[in-house]
């Protein structure tokens, strides 16, 4: 049995209050916050941690630094990515 109009926006706002509950909190108060998927302070702070890391690997001559900080930059920058999909699932390349 197909579902009503009346039912979807309910079933949309349940997902969403699932998915992101500080963005739905933060609507509701009236100050709306980003949503999660454009929230990437933490990958931002990866990166600047591995570039500092690979600058101090160049400075100080050591491959490991070096490895540790170019593989941390390369996660950040990874993460930055806005056409990262959420489900892990591989990336279609048919157009």
């Amino acid at each position: 049995m197909p579902q009503s109009n009346d039912d979807r926006p309910v079933d949309l706002a349940a997902r969403l209050e699932h998915e992101d509950p500080r963005f739905v909190r933060s609507l509701s108060t009236g100050q709306p916050a980003r949503p999660r998927e454009y929230r990437r302070t933490g990958a931002w702070w990866a990166l600047v941690i591995g570039v500092t890391i690979l600058i101090a690997g160049v400075i100080v001559p050591d491959g490991l630094l070096i490895a540790a900080g170019l593989v941390l930059s390369g996660i950040a920058v990874q993460l930055l990515d806005p056409d990262r999909r959420r489900t892990g699932a591989r990336p279609s390349y048919r157009h």
